[in-house]
């Protein structure tokens, strides 16, 4: 029997934990949370002073049966979840839960998993932070009562299934902010004049007009005036310089910079960096410090000295710039950075890779670069054009840690006085750019400069966006558009249009109409709940709980009168008027109003008024591809003709053609067949019959055995018995399978089911 028993969140934390711990200890996972306020019902007592009402979770009753006994035993138990609030309350309701003797109860937190970590924390134990653990409950009190009470108005006045937080709401806010800015931005352009020159040896270079040129008028008299130009080196300036390396990795930055390295979005980025901490590769990984502890810098030195030498070391401490930064007390970093790679699949890898670089490099030296900046004169005007160019001279950091934002433009050696030759001088028409959209990365740095949230929020707070329908990560492929460029060779002025793609996007957060009615209807009725400051200034106050200034009941109390008494006052608001619609014109044939809106289920058009008893309103879809802020009347009339009668099968079956929340679709019978990206107005009978019998084919069975079929599916072919199912190998075809075969694929679906019951 274990006098010792060691409570962590996670199996795989435990299992890292336990390598290290003698036979005296036994290293038991709560699974995560244990006790939380019930998912129905508020669950909060307001009149008991905000009291929470938690529960344990259905399915963690087992876990805390194992738990409860295993304490009994144990002379000692050890809770040893995360450092954080969040950590801190998980000790908290074990503690509660298992109706732990406090004698007995030891707390202990370290920010990695290393033997010397463990080690430490255990000889330096200390009790339960309840200044920490009210944190978290403020937080999480304060979040279920936004949520409970403002959710049931976005139901009834907006459209069901919505949801509204604290932080989330903030977060659709400030997108729904940034795509009006994009809509109202006017297009703006000017031109830019380039020169294409060679120095003696013959080698090209490019030289700019600083200052842009107002129109094509403008250009074109620049360029005539650079007929018989000659072109000479006028001033060459050099200049040192040095580029120093970026602070190691906090929550935020490892998500920013994942994503513009990797690819990776925010919560794929924050699960493989926790997979990494529970294996012992990095510390903590949430985390708001920029600090290295003294063994970490001494480590990261000799690690440097030792593979790169003494010349690109260079101590360095890093300053947190977050007034209220709490969490982990050190950056995130390797564990043991003499490890040049770790992680169990290739994408922890290239995380573990990507964090152990930007730490080391840290640690390193400044880069060395030479600046040149050589001034072109023209021998026909008093305008100077500007070549500019850098040389790294020594790495440094940038050895480990390349900066790849951009490639560095190099110049060809140039001398002052020396003469040019013109290969071709343009002048080509660009636009000014409107803001660009959000990226995960670039939302999370945001939130983060206001204040808003904190880095264990950002991930689950960009997913619930996502999937309560207010944003749309979907590719915009933008539309094409002229651009003219003004060609000068020799003595010949030449003019051509080319097009160039404008408006694309990729991986960037789009709000949805939704976003923007609910955005819009909250900032109206609910003006502190979208407010940055407000906002940020109840995060403030979370950490005065944390640091005992603030009792935490006292602070919702603070915030729940008035804000309980906006909810009251949206009682008498109509639906109608929560409904973002906009007028868009008059019906040419019936004179009645044609609105854009939000409906039960999600955008549509209305004819008529809802006001009016007598006759009750039309409704349409909305035409694919538009938004309420930016369809027309003359797209969205042609709606009111579906649905629309196409035509009929081969087999005489009548085909219907209309839009639905997923698109355009044709149906037959009960059943529904998308048609991508055809016009359910214009479809015609071949088509449509086509489409249909291409969906018949996709529902036919590939072979039949009797009771086997041989299926299409979702995710490839499969073997079926009508009960079980059982995926074809990729070696084989599914027209290869003999009977035999598919009887034996299914046994062996049975038996892997029977062994994982």
């Amino acid at each position: 029997m274990s006098k010792n028993l060691v409570i962590v969140e996670s199996p795989a934390k435990a299992k890292t934990i336990a390598g290290f711990l003698g036979k005296e200890f036994d290293v038991k996972s709560s699974y995560g949370h244990v006790r939380d306020l019930p998912s129905k019902g508020m669950s909060v007592d307001i009149e008991a002073n905000f009291k929470p009402e938690y529960a344990v979770s259905p399915d963690k009753e087992k876990v805390i049966k194992e738990l409860k006994s295993a304490a009994q035993k144990a002379d000692t138990i050890w809770l040893a979840s995360d450092e954080d609030r969040e950590g801190e309350a998980i000790a908290w309701h074990l503690s509660e839960a298992l109706k732990l003797d406090s004698a007995k109860v030891k707390r202990i937190v370290f920010h990695e998993i290393t033997k010397e970590a463990i080690n430490q924390a255990i000889e330096n134990p200390r009790d339960i932070n309840h200044r920490l653990v009210d944190a978290q409950q403020a937080r999480r009190v304060l979040d279920r009562l936004v949520g409970y009470e403002l959710s049931p108005v976005l139901w009834k006045k907006v459209q069901r299934g919505l949801s509204a937080g604290r932080v989330q709401s903030v977060a659709v806010k400030l997108l729904v902010e940034r795509e009006r800015e994009i809509e109202a931005f006017e297009e703006q352009s000017s031109f830019k004049l380039s020169a294409n020159l060679n120095n003696k040896q013959g080698e090209a270079f490019v030289a700019e007009l600083k200052k842009n040129l107002e129109d094509q008028a403008s250009a074109k008299q620049w360029l005539e005036s650079l007929k018989g130009a000659d072109f000479k080196v006028a001033k060459l300036t050099q200049k040192p310089g040095v580029r120093r390396p970026t602070a190691p990795f906090t929550t935020s930055t490892l998500q920013q910079e994942a994503s513009r390295r990797l690819g990776y979005s925010v919560r794929r980025t924050m699960s493989l960096a926790q997979r990494l901490y529970e294996s012992g590769h990095i510390t903590y990984m949430r985390t708001d410090s920029m600090t290295l502890a003294k063994s970490a810098i001494a480590a990261a030195a000799q690690e440097i000295k030792d593979q790169y030498g003494e010349q690109y070391h260079q101590v360095r401490t890093f300053k947190t710039k977050s007034k209220s930064a709490q969490e982990a007390h050190e950056a995130i970093r390797p564990t043991h950075f003499n490890v040049a790679s770790a992680g169990a699949d290739e994408a922890q890898k290239k995380l573990y890779a990507l964090i152990r670089n930007r730490t080391l490099a840290s640690q390193m030296a400044d880069a060395k670069i030479l600046k040149t900046e050589a001034e072109i004169s023209i021998s026909t005007r008093e305008d100077k054009l500007v070549a500019a160019g850098e040389v790294v001279s020594f790495d440094g950091f940038l050895k480990l840690y390349p900066n790849l934002t951009k490639d560095d433009k190099q110049l060809p050696k140039l001398t002052e006085g020396e003469e040019l030759d013109s290969e071709s001088i343009v002048a080509k028409q660009v636009f000014k750019r409107p803001p660009a959209r959000y990226s995960e990365a670039a939302l999370v740095k945001k939130l983060e400069e206001l204040g808003i949230g904190r880095p264990s929020t950002y991930a689950p707070t960009i997913s619930t966006i996502q999937d309560r329908g207010y944003v749309d990560k979907r590719p915009l492929d933008g539309r094409q558009r002229d651009v003219v460029v003004l060609t000068l060779e020799g003595d010949e002025l030449s003019e051509q249009t080319d097009q160039e793609t404008t408006g694309a996007d990729k991986n960037k957060l789009i709000p949805t109409d939704i976003a923007e009615v609910v955005t819009d209807f909250l900032s109206k009725h609910f003006k502190d709940i979208l407010d940055y400051a407000f906002t940020a200034r109840v995060e403030g106050d979370f950490d005065n709980i944390a640091e005992g200034r603030m009792q935490w009941q006292s602070m919702i109390g603070e915030f729940y009168t008035p804000f309980h008494k906006q909810v009251k006052d949206t009682e008498d608001i109509k639906r109608s008027d929560a409904s973002g619609a906009r007028l868009l014109g008059k019906h040419p044939k019936t004179d009645l109003p044609i609105y854009a809106r939000i409906g039960r289920y999600g955008p549509m058009i209305q004819m008529g008024e809802t006001e009016n008893e007598a006759e009750k309103p039309t409704f349409a879809p909305m035409p694919a591809g538009q938004k309420l802020s930016s369809v027309t009347l003359e797209q969205a009339l042609p709606m009111f003709e579906l649905p629309r009668d196409v035509g009929k099968t081969k087999e005489g079956e009548k085909i219907i053609s209309n839009v639905g929340p997923y698109g355009p679709y044709i149906k037959v019978d009960k059943t529904y067949v998308s048609i991508g990206d055809k016009d359910p107005l214009t479809i015609s009978e071949e088509e449509a019959q086509t489409a249909w019998e291409e969906r018949k084919k996709a529902n036919e069975p590939i072979q039949e055995f009797g009771d086997l079929k041989i299926l299409r599916g979702r995710y490839g072919p499969y073997v079926t018995n009508g009960k079980v199912n059982a995926r074809i190998p990729k070696a084989k075809t599914p027209e290869e399978i003999t009977e035999a075969e598919a009887k034996e694929l299914i046994e062996q679906a049975v038996e892997r089911k029977s062994k994982k019951k």
